[in-house]
Order: structure tokens, then C-alpha cells, then sequence
């Protein structure tokens, strides 16, 4: 989707400012937020795709307000209300609703390193997806404005680019972020020079990979 989170190749945001000797963790709420996700995760209620979905949906003046683990305490409250694990009225008073449901399984300690740490990718080699792509090949990216979640960055829509490297097959994000299936496919490391996407003004010494998925790519 077109959102403020597509931040690549905006002008007016300000310097990006390099921690030096940056901590895992700012605060302790973050390291909870962060246990939180990962604890959700045992019921899958939802994927990596609707996850970040559901962020790229926050309000743009909230989105350009809240610090990064803001935004992931944001999201889940949204979908764990949307999938039914909670009601709004829990999230507010901390007490849980009569008669509301247990989940089960519950999520014990010696469940965590299975459910709760295990990421369940599925393996990228499948040899009966077939690839429309071959390394060395020229492709242009779509130029694509969908409203759902989307991996295709604005700055690369309409640009020329060289495959470099065939990742294998994954799930596609547009489909599976909101339900519609995994419409497993292709993913490569798409070589552009910094010319193409930025302009004469760029160096011609640099570029840009991007991993895109079948359907970003057309033949250039």
C-alpha cells in the first residue's frame, strides 16, 4: 500500500541518526513487547505479512509519533482484538470479561522454543513452482499502487534492473497478509544502479538490491 511508512527516497524527513554502541533494548517495556510477539505467535492467528500489515495501517500522524516498538504494542492490541484473543474492554481494564475463553493450548515454558521461537518458514526449495526469471536477465519492476500490504517499495515502481540471484521460493506478502493465500513463488535479488532509481545525480559507482517476488517483475 501507499503509506507513510514507504519512507524510501522521501526528501524533508530529517538526518538518520547512527547510535553508536546502540542496546537491543531501550527500555524494559520493549523487551516485553518484543516477548509479547513472540508469545502471540504460538497461536497463529496471523502471519509475518498481516503483521506488518496491520502496522502500515496506523494512522500516519500516530505512525510518525510512536518509536518502533510503539508501533508493534499498536498492532498487536489491534489484532488480537480482531482475531477474538481479547476483547477492547480487557485491553482497557486489564480484567478479563466473564466467561471469556481460555486459549488452548496454553503456552508452558517447555512449548517456547517449538511455537513461540520457531519462525515456521517453510522451505524455499521447491522445484515444482517454476521461476519466470533467470539470473542475468533485465526486468522492471511494476508499476503497481495496490491498497493492501505490499513488499514492492515505491522509489523501484516502473525502474529497470538485472536479476542477480534466485532466493528460492516463499509465500507472497500481498496475498498472504490478508488472507488470500500464500501464492507461493520466486524471489530475487533484483540489481539497480543508483542512477536508475535516483537520478544523473546519483553516483554511478552505486547500487541497490531489492528481493522481489514474481509478480513485481515484468521483462524489461
Amino acid at each position: 500500500m501507499n503509506g507513510v511508512h514507504d519512507m524510501g527516497g522521501m526528501h524533508g524527513m530529517g538526518p538518520v541518526h547512527a547510535e553508536i554502541n546502540e542496546p537491543v533494548f531501550h527500555h524494559a517495556w520493549e523487551a516485553r513487547v518484543y516477548v509479547q510477539t513472540r508469545a502471540i505467535g504460538a497461536w497463529k492467528k496471523w502471519n509475518i505479512d498481516t503483521g506488518r500489515y496491520y502496522i502500515e495501517r496506523i494512522a500516519p500522524e500516530q505512525y510518525l509519533r510512536m518509536s518502533y516498538y510503539e508501533k508493534w504494542f499498536t498492532r498487536n492490541v489491534e489484532l488480537l482484538v480482531k482475531t477474538g484473543m481479547v476483547t477492547r474492554n480487557e485491553i482497557e481494564t486489564g480484567v478479563p470479561d466473564p466467561g471469556s475463553a481460555r486459549l488452548t493450548p496454553p503456552l508452558h515454558v517447555d512449548r517456547v522454543p517449538q511455537v513461540a521461537l520457531n519462525r515456521n518458514i517453510a522451505p524455499s526449495r521447491e522445484p515444482a513452482v517454476k521461476p519466470k526469471f533467470k539470473a542475468g536477465q533485465r526486468v522492471r519492476a511494476r508499476n503497481m499502487n495496490p491498497i493492501g500490504h505490499t513488499r514492492l517499495p515505491r522509489y523501484a515502481r516502473g525502474k529497470t534492473g538485472k536479476i542477480f540471484l534466485d532466493h528460492g521460493v516463499y509465500n507472497f506478502p500481498d496475498t498472504n497478509a490478508d488472507g488470500r493465500g500464500a501464492k507461493r513463488q520466486h524471489v530475487y535479488s533484483v540489481r539497480f544502479t543508483a542512477k536508475e532509481l535516483w537520478g544523473d545525480h546519483a553516483s554511478p559507482h552505486d547500487f541497490v538490491h531489492l528481493d522481489l517476488w514474481d509478480d513485481y517483475l515484468e521483462h524489461a
